[in-house]
């Protein structure tokens, strides 16, 4: 599965939490879970916090984190991901092996954690669920 919301104006605000939802048919396989990031090259950090709250059909949350996605080289500026023109894509691993307890629908929030609000340059946010093969 991969889902992204277009953030209006490229301003992202903290109450903007956008939620994807996703359907999982298999609990025997793990599966890895990344952040993808569009962003304009004027954006003003190098890194970008924010916070997951997975929850299950139910609505209970059954993994929350709080991660940081470096965008930028936090030592020599460079621009990591891949860009054309001023807008660059990143794809950043969120939690790597996860096995969901049990079949069903589940829902991922993202909340930007930045001390700015709104945070600007940062086009859209998603979010790219991967299954690896059953072991």
């Amino acid at each position: 599965m991969k889902d992204n919301y277009d953030i209006a104006d490229a301003k992202w605000f903290v109450k903007d939490a956008p939620s994807f939802s996703f359907e999982v048919t298999d609990q025997r396989k793990t599966y890895d879970v990344y952040y993808n990031v569009r962003n304009n090259r004027t954006y003003p950090y190098y890194n970008l916090y924010v916070t997951h709250y997975l929850t299950d059909s139910v609505g209970k949350v059954i993994h929350q984190k709080l991660d940081e996605l470096l965008l930028f080289d936090p030592t020599t500026g460079k621009q990591l991901g891949d860009g054309l023109g001023d807008v660059y894509d990143h794809k950043v691993l969120g939690f790597k092996n996860f096995k969901f307890p049990h079949t069903g629908k589940y829902k991922i929030q993202i909340r930007q954690y930045m001390r700015q609000d709104p945070i600007p340059d940062i086009i859209s946010i998603g979010v790219s669920i991967e299954s690896k093969k059953v072991q």
